[in-house]
Order: structure tokens, then C-alpha cells, then sequence
């Protein structure tokens, strides 16, 4: 297979969400322009040989209960549908350092309790459009499954990785509590939820999982020591 550059692989997700979202309402929001512009830059930042790892260049989606910096955060409510943080959570601003394409937020249950409660249009199982994805994260779940993005950002506090993964035929990874930063996401259980996930395939959990730690002073809880991450696919 020709390798694609990240420009090429940006605008094939984004013309793959034009096309076919409509039948999985996996996002809430999509962030076209920016999403082009960070693969324009992660694009040049690679032919000048500064490659910053796995991620580099690589669209995600990102469940939009996480903050991003100047688009909006409804965490899956109407009552916060105009909200747009002015800074992005630290797991984003993490992986915005790491080189990744966010493409934009995906669909979620309100305020991220349970599954069946969205408040904007459900997500649907593109296995079978008359099943659901499971939740919270039931958008990323979906436009993984879909191919509407390489792998999806989630949180989990009792399933919400987990289940979406499950249902969609995908890989689910819930880190152990306290290795990602919870700043800038909104909370759901503070003492169980752990903010990341990739609903994925093989080795792209863990390829998404390890730049989006890091360390904030907005988060005490977080763990700060080092933390080897090993895997098999």
C-alpha cells in the first residue's frame, strides 16, 4: 500500500465523516479547518525530520467531554451547548505535542451517565444502525468502528471505555487511575474516572495512550512518578 501523508489521511477521514456521519451521528461537533491546518503542520514538521513519535500526524477523535482550546464542549448537553473552553484539557494538550489531528468531538451520553441518555441524536452501531454503541463514549466508539477517524479519545468511570469497545468489535483501553490527568475534563466519579481510551485496533490504544500522560498542577491525584506502559498486540 502507498504510504499517505498526513494532509491526505486528514482529508480522507474528514470526507469519510461528510459522507457517511449521517448515518452514525458519531460527532457533535468537527473541526474541519484546524483539523487541515495541524496536518498541514505536522506534515512539514516531518519532512523536516522532527517527528515526534507515533501519533505524529495521526487523526483522532475526541469524546467532547474533554476541554479543547476554541471549540465547543457540550459533554453531551444541551445546557452547555455553546461553551468553548479558552484551554485545552492536559490529555489534549499532551497530545497536541505529540503531533495528533484532532478532527473533532464526538457523541456522548449527558454529562456522561450511563448509556441511552443523549440528548443530542444517539450514536448508532455501524455493525447494525438499529443497535446502539453502548456508552458513555458511544461516539467514539462508533466513528472508530466506522472508520471515521485512526482511533477516538474516551473516559471511563464504571464501563464507558469498555462497553463502547465491546459493542463496536473494537480494543478498549482504561488506564489504571491517576496515570492521566483529569484537568480539564469534566468529571463524572472523581475517584474512579480515568481519562483516556482508545476504542482501536491492535497496537493503537497504547500508541494513543502513552503521550497523552502528563503532568499538571491542576490535578493533585494525578500520578507524577515514572510509569512503564508494555503491551502486546
Amino acid at each position: 500500500r502507498a504510504a499517505k501523508s498526513p494532509v491526505e489521511l486528514t482529508q480522507a477521514y474528514l470526507d469519510r465523516i461528510d459522507g457517511l456521519d449521517f448515518k452514525f451521528n458519531a460527532f457533535l461537533t468537527v473541526t474541519r479547518r484546524e483539523a487541515l491546518e495541524a496536518a498541514r503542520d505536522a506534515e512539514q514538521a516531518i519532512l523536516r525530520g522532527e517527528y515526534r513519535g507515533p501519533m505524529h500526524g495521526i487523526p483522532v477523535a475526541v469524546k467532547d467531554q474533554f476541554w479543547t482550546k476554541g471549540a465547543r464542549t457540550t459533554g453531551g448537553t444541551r445546557i452547555l451547548a455553546d461553551f468553548v473552553p479558552d484551554e485545552d484539557a492536559t490529555i489534549i494538550a499532551n497530545l497536541r505535542r505529540a503531533g495528533a489531528v484532532l478532527l473533532g468531538k464526538t457523541n456522548m451520553t449527558e454529562f456522561a451517565m450511563g448509556a441511552g441518555f443523549e440528548r443530542f441524536s444517539p450514536p448508532r452501531n455501524p455493525w447494525d444502525l438499529d443497535r446502539r454503541t453502548g456508552g458513555s463514549s458511544g461516539g467514539s466508539g462508533a466513528a472508530t468502528a466506522a472508520y471515521l477517524c485512526a482511533t477516538s479519545l474516551g473516559e471511563d468511570t464504571g464501563g464507558s471505555i469498555r462497553f463502547p469497545a465491546t459493542w463496536c468489535g473494537l480494543v478498549g483501553h482504561r488506564p489504571t487511575w491517576g496515570l492521566v490527568s483529569r484537568y480539564g475534563v469534566m468529571t463524572g466519579v472523581w475517584s474512579m474516572d480515568p481519562r483516556v481510551r482508545s476504542p482501536g485496533r491492535w497496537r493503537t490504544p497504547l500508541s494513543l495512550f502513552r503521550p497523552s500522560r502528563g503532568t499538571t498542577s491542576g490535578t493533585p491525584t494525578h500520578r507524577t512518578s515514572p510509569c512503564r506502559t508494555t503491551g502486546r498486540a
